[in-house]
C-alpha cells in the first residue's frame, strides 16, 4: 500500500519521485560495465559491435515507450476512481498488447536489424559484431515491452518503489551475467547479449509475481471480457497510437541532431555527443518528477478530485524549478570538470567547452515540458502531446536549424533548445486555458464530469 501524503502535496510529489529518479540512475551504470567488460577484449570491433547494436535497440524500444506511458495515466485515473477491476483489466490488456508487439518484432528481425544496422552506418567488422549482438538481444522484445507495461502499471497505483526494484534487479542480473559470459565462458558480444535478454526475462518475471500479488489482495477477483472488451482495446490504442507518433518526432529530433553534428565533423560530433550525456543526466532529475506527476494528476482526474488536481500540479512545478535551477548551477560550476571526466581527448574536450553554455540553459528551458508533459500523460491528453510535438518538430525546430546554419554548431544547439521550449509554450498554452477553466469553478473538490 502506497503511503498516503495527501495533506502535503510536495512530500506526495517527492515519495514518488525519488525512487524513479534512482532508477533512472541505474541505467547507465549498465552502459559503464558493459563499455569497461568488451574494453578490455583484444580487438576494439567487439566494443563497436555492443555500441553499435545498442542503439539500434535503445531506438527500437523507446519508440515503444509509450506502452509505459499510456498504461501509467489509464491505471491512475481508474485507480482514482476505485475501480480494482478496471487496473486488473487495463493490466493485462496492456500485456497482452505488449507481448504481441514484441512477438511481432521477434518474427520481422530478419527485416528489421539489417535494415536498421544500414542506417547507422558502422564499418564492416563492427556491423558484423553489431548483427550477432541483435540477433540475440531481439529475442527480449517481449520482455522488455511487458516490463515497460509493469513499470507504468505499478506506477499508475503509485507504488514507484516496484520501479526501483524492478531496474535494479535488471541491472545487476545483467552485469553479473556480463562478466559470467563474457570474461569467464568467452562469449565476447553474444554474451552480453544473452545476458540483457535473462535479465529481461528474469526482471518480468519477478514483476508478474508482484502484479500477482496485487490480484490475490483484490481477493483474486475475476476479469471477465478482457480479450472480448474492444472499447478497452480501442481505448488504449488511441491514447498509445498518439504517444507512438510523438516518440517517433522525439526520436527523429536526436536523430537529425546527431546527423547534423556528423555533418560538422568528427571532433564537432564528439563534443556534442560528450554534452549530451549533460542532456541524459539532467533528464534523470526532471524526468523522475515528471513521472510522479503522471501518477498523481491521474489519480485526481480518475477521482474527479479537482482540488488535489491543482495542488500536486503546483507541488511539481516548485520541485521542477528547484531541480532545473540546481542542474543549471551545478553545470555552470562544474561543467568543464565533467567534460574532462568524459574524455580526456584535448580536442574534443575543447569543443564541449566551446558550447557548455548551452547545457547551463537547457535544464531551466526543457523543465517545463518535462513536467507538462507528466500533466497531459496523466490526463491521457496524448492527441494534444501528439500534435504540439509535431508542431515544434515542423514548425519550430526545422526552420529554425535552416535559418541557423550559418552559426555552424551553436545553431544546432539554439535549435535544439528552442524545440524543447516550443514543447513547452505549445503545451503550455493548452494547459493555461485549462486552469483558468478549473479556476472558475464554484466547487473545487469535485467537478465531475472531471474533463480537462
Amino acid at each position: 500500500m502506497a503511503a498516503d501524503y495527501s495533506s502535503n502535496p510536495r512530500r506526495q510529489v517527492a515519495h514518488l519521485a525519488w525512487p524513479l529518479i534512482l532508477s533512472n540512475i541505474t541505467v547507465p551504470l549498465l552502459g559503464l560495465v558493459d563499455t569497461a567488460v568488451m574494453g578490455h577484449l583484444p580487438d576494439p570491433r567487439y566494443l563497436g559491435g555492443v555500441t553499435l547494436g545498442a542503439v539500434l535497440f535503445s531506438f527500437l524500444f523507446w519508440g515503444f515507450g509509450f506502452l509505459r506511458m499510456g498504461t501509467t495515466g489509464l491505471t491512475a485515473q481508474a485507480h482514482g476512481r476505485a475501480d480494482e477491476q478496471a487496473v486488473l483489466r487495463l493490466f493485462l490488456q496492456s500485456l497482452l498488447l505488449a507481448v504481441g508487439i514484441g512477438l511481432v518484432l521477434v518474427v520481422l528481425h530478419p527485416v528489421i536489424i539489417p535494415l536498421g544496422l544500414a542506417l547507422l552506418s558502422g564499418s564492416e567488422a563492427v556491423t558484423e559484431q553489431a548483427d550477432i549482438y541483435a540477433r540475440v538481444r531481439i529475442l527480449s522484445a517481449p520482455a522488455v515491452l511487458a516490463n515497460y507495461v509493469l513499470i507504468g502499471w505499478f506506477l499508475g497505483r503509485g507504488v514507484s518503489r516496484v520501479t526501483l526494484l524492478l531496474m535494479v534487479v535488471n541491472n545487476l542480473i545483467n552485469i553479473v551475467l556480463d562478466l559470467v559470459f563474457v570474461l569467464m565462458l568467452g562469449m565476447a558480444t553474444a554474451g552480453v547479449a544473452a545476458a540483457s535478454v535473462i535479465a529481461e526475462y528474469l526482471t518480468t518475471a519477478l514483476g508478474l509475481s508482484l502484479a500477482l500479488g496485487v490480484w490475490r489482495q483484490a481477493g483474486w477477483v475475476k476479469i471477465p471480457g478482457v480479450l472480448r472488451d474492444a472499447v478497452g482495446y480501442r481505448r488504449l490504442l488511441s491514447v498509445n497510437s498518439a504517444l507512438f507518433i510523438r516518440t517517433l518526432c522525439l526520436l527523429f529530433a536526436f536523430a537529425f541532431f546527431h546527423s547534423q553534428g556528423a555533418r560538422l565533423g568528427d571532433i564537432t560530433l564528439a563534443g556534442n555527443a560528450v554534452l549530451l550525456q549533460f542532456v541524459l543526466l539532467a533528464s534523470y532529475g526532471l524526468d523522475g518528477f515528471a513521472h510522479a506527476i503522471e501518477s498523481l494528476v491521474g489519480r485526481a482526474v480518475g477521482a474527479a478530485d479537482s482540488l488535489n488536481y491543482r495542488r500536486v500540479i503546483r507541488a511539481g512545478f516548485e520541485w521542477s524549478l528547484v531541480t532545473a535551477l540546481t542542474l543549471s548551477a551545478g553545470f555552470w560550476l562544474f561543467g568543464e570538470g565533467l567534460i574532462a571526466i568524459l574524455t580526456d581527448l584535448p580536442a574534443v574536450r575543447e569543443q564541449a567547452r566551446l558550447y557548455l553554455a548551452w547545457m547551463v540553459v537547457m535544464p531551466i528551458v526543457a523543465a517545463i515540458a518535462y513536467l507538462l508533459d507528466g500533466i497531459f500523460i496523466g490526463a491521457t491528453r496524448t492527441r494534444e502531446m501528439r500534435n504540439t510535438m509535431l508542431l515544434s518538430v515542423v514548425v519550430v525546430y526545422l526552420p529554425l536549424w535552416w535559418v541557423t546554419q550559418p552559426l555552424g554548431n551553436h545553431g544546432l544547439w539554439l535549435s535544439f533548445i528552442v524545440f524543447n521550449a516550443a514543447r513547452g509554450v505549445f503545451l503550455g498554452t493548452i494547459f493555461i486555458r485549462d486552469w483558468r477553466r478549473l479556476s472558475q469553478q464554484a466547487d473545487e473538490r469535485s467537478v465531475p464530469p472531471f474533463q480537462l
